[in-house]
This record gives structure tokens, sequence and C-alpha cells, in this order.
């Protein structure tokens, strides 16, 4: 192992830049990769005269240039005219053979034309925002180790299994965050275990032991990323520190601490389970007893135990609250000189470690936890006691921090002396490690995050994303933006029952609305201890607005977008944020099934948001018409899919018959599908250009809609169905962040088909537009390939091989091993279609005259014997 650690650390590429340092590197503004790259898209906005001016701004607005948004408006007006011709024209030719099947295609292309004006309207006026790290700098003070005046964060991560979301994951997630560039006394950590494992504690404790090595190695040498996994799996490691000379050596020691610390990690569950054992056996507990989990310093640990019990299972546990480290100094504390015993020298190195706290909270049986709204609630509480920093950022456990100035960029947008105090979050888009090359089943998802976001941010701003997203306190309070209040400050009284029974969070809530307000160290005595624990009881939120107005909404699988629609609802608005490197990046499901179960929950969400009080259309006057439009179409857009799946399955009714049109006359019909879809690919190549992404992102959008549109989201619309019959809630799967990957197949996953009823629908669109492209050919070959039948057979065909082209990514999936070859599914289709294509012409084929003449002589020579031999 050691050979092969130093191999790897000869390899490192070590650049210095002469006359820059890295705080100099650090402070770089990101727009400037924006300006150079892209100033060809994007030109600066002309913002007035603007409010506050006497502060520096703190972010630049842009949008894009006129000589390509211009043009883009102009081909969605002329598409929208081509629609309503389109239906004005299928009216005027109504269809008398088939008047069902011609009124149902009338409203399903209805609804689609409904649908793309829904998902259309509020991409008309892009904008990008760039955050100026520099004059955050100037403004408010430099990095963790200088004086700095940035307000305080408080960073939430969430995590519930060990095996589904793998504990490696979180430990260098935690990681990444203690060692971010942002002084280190203005922010805490806060992991919420909900599964209440005394390994996740554990693991923090050795988080907090090894952070003691990697933070002050981190702001030593300007390490990016600060995750260790991800930074020790880079191939090359550019150097942008000053003491290139130490480098080397200390990189070397660092990666075998690492090392040793992965394999403590790793063995945390069976040394847990030893060293229980080990006490039960001692205290005389045999077989056929509870046995109990035990804990490092010789007492039972209050969580979940590793053999079930009561007050000890996964539902049912006492809340537990565990600050690991406490809150530091105000004043930097230099490290100590390499010297015998420690061979690294951090002597001008700030070695504190911010406040780290574990939480589980009470689980009893018979309450609704409500998953992780309902931890995020409890964190947002016992943070308001232990350190009620005004701003808040929550991470997923496989989400770190890429790059280490990620908590200063959205202070540029709250701190803004524009529209900052009316912000209520701040969304980073999403990125993702290990995605196989050619992004299968479009994990990336460019086109929402670069497209879709940066239009909404020139509304009232983005949705809420789940993940990598900074916010307001006070709006997590569910508190009026100030432009709406009657005073500048936050006024609680009368409605602290909206808050539950705590006077203490109430208390509190004033110093949360001071946005300049740093942390104050607060001392966890018995008095401190019992309000922690009332906050995270099941029954602390009965009769209150938890859930509803205040905090993460409950009841309903999309949380996220639903809490970020209520802040906009009540006139706060969001900033879209994008960094080079990418703030935060996270881990994506590349398994089809894992994917799929992914975006069911996703749009079975969307559709519960519809028929709930968070609906769009029920929003009063403070939100923004077409941020109401966008909402709308975010709440309904499965809907439509169901439409899609029956046309992508009406082929089958003209495979086994001679002639079945939709529409007549069917080649103007052909034409007008075919000048209306082709508007939307060129509207799409509008927004490839403006977002930045590339037509591989476009494509793979496309395919992967067309997947989930035949199978995922029709599901969805069905379980809605049951819902509002029945009465009774939705059941999602949680999607799983374990991975079967190994050393020698990085992308295994990708590769395995885990069959579920799930992608039965889509299976069968594959099957029927197969044999609807082999029957075509037959036809055309049957009736003559030079005949209008056979013309408009053809044309037909078109739409076939587009839905096979479209479902391509799908079916290499469910080929699992044999995927990894492409040719062997081409050979595949082309032997499918031609077996259908013989077998029609052999069954529908006509006899020529003179093979029926011959088979008549023949006849007759057999029945009169014929002339002898």
């Amino acid at each position: 192992m050691a050979a092969a650690v130093t191999r790897r650390v000869n390899a490192l590429r070590v650049d210095v830049e002469s006359g820059r340092g890295a705080s100099e590197e650090a402070d770089t503004p990101v727009a400037k990769r924006v300006l150079d790259a892209k100033d060809d898209v994007w030109v600066a906005a002309d913002e007035g005269d603007v409010p506050g001016a006497a502060r520096p701004l703190l972010f630049r607005t842009m949008k894009v240039k006129g000589s390509i948004l211009h043009p883009y408006r102009f081909v969605i007006l002329v598409r929208l005219i081509a629609v309503v011709a389109f239906f004005a024209w299928r009216v005027k030719h109504r269809n008398h053979d088939g008047v069902w099947l011609w009124a149902t295609s009338m409203v399903a292309d209805t609804w689609f034309g409904f649908s793309w004006i829904l998902n259309q309207l509020p991409k008309l006026n892009p904008v990008k925002r760039v955050p100026d790290l520099a004059a955050l700098a100037d403004q408010h003070g430099g990095s963790s180790g200088e004086a700095a005046n940035l307000p305080g964060i408080d960073v939430f991560v969430t995590t519930v299994d060990p095996v589904d979301e793998p504990i490696l994951y979180t430990v260098n997630t935690i990681l990444s965050i203690l060692a971010t560039d942002y002084p280190v006394d203005k922010y805490a950590c806060y992991l919420s275990d909900d599964g209440g494992t005394l390994v996740h504690y554990e693991a923090m404790v050795e988080v907090a032991s090894f952070a003691v090595l990697w933070v002050p190695f981190c702001r030593k040498h300007c390490v990016e990323p600060r995750s260790p996994e991800n930074y020790f799996g880079m191939k090359t490691q550019p150097y942008v520190g000053s003491m290139a000379g130490e480098f080397v050596r200390d990189h070397r020691r660092v990666r075998r601490e690492y090392e040793e610390f992965k394999l403590s990690i790793g063995s945390l569950a069976s040394t847990i389970r030893q060293r229980s054992d080990a006490y039960n056996t001692s205290s005389g507990k045999g077989d056929g007893v509870v046995r109990a989990t035990w804990m490092a310093d010789g007492t039972q640990w209050p969580g979940t135990w590793i053999e079930q019990a009561e007050n000890h299972r996964r539902g049912q546990h006492a809340g537990i609250v565990q600050v690991i480290l406490n809150h530091p100094s105000s004043k930097p504390q230099l490290g100590s000189p390499a010297s015998t015993d420690n061979p690294f020298d951090f002597s001008n190195v700030d070695t504190r470690l911010p406040m780290l706290v574990y939480i589980s909270r009470e689980k009893r049986p018979g309450y609704n936890h409500q998953k992780k709204a309902g931890a995020m609630n409890v964190m947002l509480r016992v943070s308001a006691l232990l350190s009620n920093a005004p701003f808040v950022v929550n991470f997923d456990c496989d989400h770190y921090i890429n790059n280490s100035q990620a908590l200063r960029a959205p202070m540029c947008f709250m701190l803004d002396p524009r529209d900052g105090q009316n912000t209520a979050f701040v969304q980073f888009p999403q990125r993702f490690d290990d995605v196989d090359p050619t992004d299968r089943y479009a994990n990336h998802n460019r086109v929402f995050f670069d497209g879709t976001m940066l239009s909404l941010n020139g509304l009232q701003g983005p949705s809420y994303l789940g993940t990598g997203t900074v916010f307001r306190r006070v709006a997590l309070y569910g508190m009026e933006p100030p432009r709406y209040r009657a005073e500048k400050i936050m006024l609680v009284a009368g409605k602290a029952n909206q808050f539950g029974s705590s006077t203490s969070l109430v208390n509190s809530m004033p110093d949360a609305a001071i946005q300049e307000r740093s942390i104050t160290p607060v001392l966890v005595d018995e008095g401190l201890g019992d309000d922690l624990a009332a906050l995270m009881t099941c029954a602390y939120e009965d009769g209150s607005s938890w859930g509803r107005d205040v905090g993460w909404v409950y009841n309903i699988a999309t949380e996220d977008v639903v809490t970020g629609f209520r802040m906009h609802r009540q006139g706060w608005r969001s900033m879209y944020c994008s960094m080079e490197p990418a703030a935060f990046r996270g881990t994506a499901p590349i398994n089809l099934t894992e994917r799929l179960y992914q975006v069911l929950r996703w749009s079975g969400g969307s559709l519960e948001m519809f028929f709930s009080h968070s609906n769009a259309l029920l929003a009063g006057g403070r939100l923004h018409p077409l941020q109401r439009v966008a909402y709308l179409n975010m709440s309904t857009y499965p809907v439509v899919t169901v439409f899609i799946l029956a046309y992508n399955l009406f082929p089958v009714m003209w495979i086994f018959s001679e002639q079945f049109y939709i529409q007549r006359p069917f080649g103007t019909y052909i034409m007008y599908l075919v000048a209306v879809i082709a508007m939307i690919h060129v509207i799409g190549m509008f927004e490839v250009r403006w977002a930045g992404i590339t037509l591989l992102d476009w494509c793979r959008n496309e395919q992967f809609y067309m997947i989930g549109a035949t199978g995922v989201y029709p599901t969805a619309v069905l379980y809605m169905a049951l819902k509002l019959v029945t009465g009774k809630g939705i059941y999602f799967r949680l999607t799983s962040k374990q991975t079967e990957a190994c050393s020698s197949d990085k992308f295994a996953d990708l590769y395995t088909v885990r069959w579920v009823p799930l992608l039965i629908p889509t299976v069968a669109v594959l099957v029927v537009n197969v044999a609807a492209v082999g029957a075509a050919i037959g036809k055309a070959a049957t009736w003559g390939f030079f005949t209008d039948q056979a013309r408009h057979v053809v044309l037909g065909m078109v739409f076939n091989v587009w839905i096979l082209v479209l479902l391509y990514p799908f079916a290499l999936g469910i080929m699992g091993q044999w995927g990894k070859r492409p040719v062997i599914l081409f050979v595949m289709l082309v032997m499918a279609i031609g077996a259908v294509g013989i077998v029609y012409f052999t069954l529908h084929a006509p006899y020529p005259a003179e093979w029926s003449e011959l088979a008549a002589s023949l006849g007759k020579a057999s029945l009169t014997g014929g002339p002898s031999g």
C-alpha cells in the first residue's frame, strides 16, 4: 500500500504561479470565466439607478444578447402560430372514418399545446447573476484566518441508513464542510442521523479526530476539493499554494493517515458489535436476553441497538444531541512547528475547527415522523438554541463541498444592497461524480439546472431543489419579507403558538432576523439540555404550524419544491448561483431501475402539489404571474405523458390492419407534425446556446424524457388517481445510494438489470414500435414501394423510428452486460424488424396470376394421373 501511495504522490503535478498566492486565486470573481468564455452569449444588464448604491454591489446581472434572445422569442411565437393553425386545420378536416380516434388525438394535442405553453412562457427572459467574491472580501473581510464580519451559517446534513447511504459518503461530506474557506467561528455543522445508529455517532467522533490533521493541511496548501476521497481520487492535483516544497511530503503523510481513517470507518460496525458482545457477556447477559449496544465510554447507546429492543428500535428511541466539537474561540490558534513527534509544520496555520453536532430526533410508534422534512425541522429548532445563525444551508449526505468558496458565494446575494434582504434562498445547481461518460440516463440534468433554472432566475427565482441551498432562517420560520412587513423588525408576538411550546425558541427568533449576526457560543447545561430534548420530541409539533406554514412542508414527496413555493407565495425571491469549479458535487443513481424510482418520486410529488393547498392557482398576488405558470407546469407535467404513452401504443392498431389513419389527408398531417416538432428542436438549439450545455446533454434529456413518459410519469398519474379515489397516501421508494461498482468496473451498476413492474410499459412501447417498423416495411413490400399507400406507410414509420431512437438508452439498460456492446442491440433490432416484415409479407402478399395457373394445372394433373414416364 505504501508503495502505491508513493507512486501516486510522485506523479502529482505541482504548478505554482509566480507572483500570485492562494488567497488572491480564491478571491478572483467567478464572473471572469463567464465573461471570457461566453461573452458572445451574455452581456451585462443595465440595472439603472440602484438603491443603496453607496455600498458596493456584490453580484453582477447578465442577460442574453439580443441577437440570440430576439430570434429565440420569434421562433417561439412562430411555433405558437403554427400550433394554432394546425388545430384549425384539424378541426376543418375532421376524420369521419374513425371519429373516436380523431377526437382522442385532438384532446391529446390540445393538452400538448397547453403543456408546451406552460413550459415555454417562463423561459422568455433568462438571467444570470454572478457573485463577486472580491467585492465581498473587500466589504466583509478575508479568509478563515483573518478578521471577517461575515454572518453566521448553520450547515445541515441529513442521513438515515449507513447501508443505503454509505457512511464513507457522509464522513467525506462532513470533512469538506469542516475544511471549507469560511471564518471558522462563523459556522456550525449539524448531522441528523434519522436511523439513530451508533455507527454514525462514532463515525463523527472519528471525523473530529482526523479533521485535526485534514483541515490544517487544506488551509496550508489551498487544497481543492476538500473532500479527501475525491481529492485523493484525482489523477492530477494542481498546486496553487505557496509551500510547494513541503506539499509532496505532507501529501504523502496525509494520504497514509486517510487510508487508516477509512479502515477505521469501515470497521466501525464490527468494532461496535464486538465491544457490545464483550460488555453484554461481562454483565451476564447470555442467549435469549435482550443484548444492548454499548458506546466506547461503557454506557448503553440511547438510540437504535444492533439487536433491536423496546425503546431502542429504528422507529422507537430517545432523542440524542451530542456536541462533538465545541464552538471555537474568535481568535486564530496557530499550530505547532514540525517536530520528532509531529512531522507537520502548522505553525502558520489556524488549526481551529468549527462546531460539530450530532442529532438523532426522538422516534415513537404511532407518529408520522415525516422523513427528511421532519428531520430538517428538528435541526432547525435545535440549532436555534445552539448557534442560531441567520443563514442555513442543507446538504444530502452524499453532497460535499467541491469549491471551498461555496459558502461565501451565496452571501454575495444575501448581503447585496439591492434586494438581499428580500432573498429567501440561494439555489446552486446539482453536479454529480461517477456518472458514466455518455450520461446514459441524463443524470447530470443540465437542461434543467442550466436552462430552466436560469429562466426562473429572470422571474422571482429558481425553485428549491432539496440540497445545496442556502436559506435565510426567518424565511424558514414563515416570516414575510421586509418589503411586506409593517415594520422592519420581525414580530413574533401573538404567533408563539405557531412555533410550539418552547419560549427559548421563540425568544431566539428576533436575533435570527439580524443578517449580520455571527454565532454566539453557548454552554450546554442541564437547563439547555432539557430545552433541546423537548424540541426533539414527537409531540412537540402537535397543535403548531410546523410542516405547513413553518419549516419544511410535510405530507408530500417533494417537500423541497413546496417549501420554496411557500416562500415565493409570501413574496420572497430566490437566486440561482453557478460557480466554477462547481460549488457542490454529489452522487447520482446510474442504475436504470434506481433512476426510474427517483423520477417516480419526483413526479408523484409534483402531482401531490397540484392537489394540495400548495396549488399555484391558489397563491395570492405576491407570486409573479410567470412564476405561477412555472409552478403550475411543475405540478402538472406528468399528465401529458398519458397521451404520449397512448400515441406510442397507437401503432399496435394498424400493425394488423391495412389502413388506419388518425387524420386525413395523412400526408398533410405528417407535414404539420414534422413542422411543429422541428420548431421545438430549433427552440431547443437556442436554449443549448444560451444555457451553455452540449448537444449530448440536450439529446440525453430528450431521450430520458421519452423513457419517463412511457412508464414512470403515467405510473405517477395512476398513483395520484388512486390516492384521490381511496384517500390513502402514496409510498415512494427512496433512492439507494449504495453502489455495486467494484474497482475493476467503476460502472457495474450501469449494466445491472433489476426487473420491476415499472419497466413493463416502456418495454411494451419498445416492442410495439419495433413491430410497427417491421410491419411498415412488410406493407410497403406487399403493396409496392412506389405506391401512394407505401408512401403513407413510410411517413408513419418515421414516427416509430424516432421513438426507437429516443428509447435507445432504455433498450441498452435492459440488455444488462450485453449493453456494453451497442452493436448487439443494433443487430437484434434489425433482425426483429426483418422478421416482422417477412412474416407480414408472407401472410399478406398476393400470388401472381401465373403462380395460380401453375398451381391449378398441377392439381388437375394429380387428379387424372397425368402422362406416364
